[in-house]
């Protein structure tokens, strides 16, 4: 009886979400593109998977609801991460991303996809221009860091990504250039006092991690993991949410002996999701 209850609640859900169309975007190079839109999958709405030369044939991106540029390595990451990503969006793309931030639908980029929205100027403010106002940088440890790490969310900010994301979680890093730097003092500012901070490392026991290593594993100014704009609808992380969806992709579910459904990567998803079922 419960079993088909809650099938027909899933249907419910499926028939009503089907509507939101999610955009995952990839270039060569990118590799975690498959992750993330089996997270939005299992969100139930409808999720395509496409590389930016098909987007750019059909120049549909307005059909969308959200946009997602996944981690990976985009074209090599020659010259520096996320740059030659991040100068086709700037050449080919700029007035359609123009409109669909200015509507205010979701953008999020992962890791190397958060790389591609400071080249492109997406971030820290949607100026969608030269030069970048930040950077991530090589790792202070001169290393690819590649484990888990916690997080705190900045429960003071408008990002809408983390709306649903407790307060203290748990994601792995892959990265080797990821520590976040600012132009000056003063972009710094304003980033600080717009609370444009969405995530910081921490400690395992949640409290802020002071620039040290292992717990902040790249060097970032101030902790921070992930920036959003200063409407909160475009955010960017180093960390891997997709990749802490799964209740059995969590570090420490053997050792609790309890195996939940989902993983604390959910709440990004959740999140996004649940913004454009109300706003679009």
């Amino acid at each position: 009886m419960l079993r088909r209850v809650a099938g027909r609640i899933r249907e419910s859900l499926i028939l009503e979400r089907e509507k939101i169309r999610i955009c995952v975007m990839r270039v060569g190079g990118t590799n975690r593109d498959t992750d993330a839109q089996r997270c939005f999958d299992d969100q139930c709405v409808s999720v395509e998977n496409l590389h930016l030369n098909d987007i750019l044939r059909r120049r549909n991106l307005s059909t969308y609801h959200g946009l997602v540029f996944p981690g990976g390595f985009a074209y090599g990451d020659y010259v520096r991460a996320g740059a030659i990503w991040g100068a086709k969006i700037l050449s080919f793309l700029k007035d359609d991303l123009r409109m669909f931030v200015e509507a205010r639908k979701p953008v999020l980029g992962i890791c190397n996809g958060f790389q591609v929205l400071v080249e492109a100027g997406l971030l820290p403010e949607d100026t969608l221009s030269k030069p970048p106002l930040v950077a991530l940088a090589n790792n202070s440890s001169s290393k690819f860091e590649c484990r888990w790490v916690t997080l705190r969310k900045n429960p003071s900010s408008n990002c809408i990504f983390t709306k649903e994301l407790p307060d203290v979680v748990r994601f792995p890093v892959a990265h080797g250039e990821g520590r976040f730097i600012t132009q000056d003092k003063e972009v710094l500012g304003k980033i600080v006092n717009g609370n444009q901070i969405a995530l910081q490392y921490a400690t395992r026991d949640g409290n802020a991690a002071d620039m040290k290593y292992p717990d902040n594993p790249n060097g970032s100014v101030d902790d921070i993991a992930g920036i959003c704009n200063s409407s909160g609808t475009v955010m960017g992380l180093m960390p891997h949410p997709e990749n802490a969806y799964w209740g059995f992709e969590m570090p420490n579910w053997t050792e609790n002996r309890v195996l939940l459904p989902r993983g604390d990567g959910l709440g990004i998803f959740k999140s996004m999701v649940d913004y454009i079922e109300k706003n679009f």
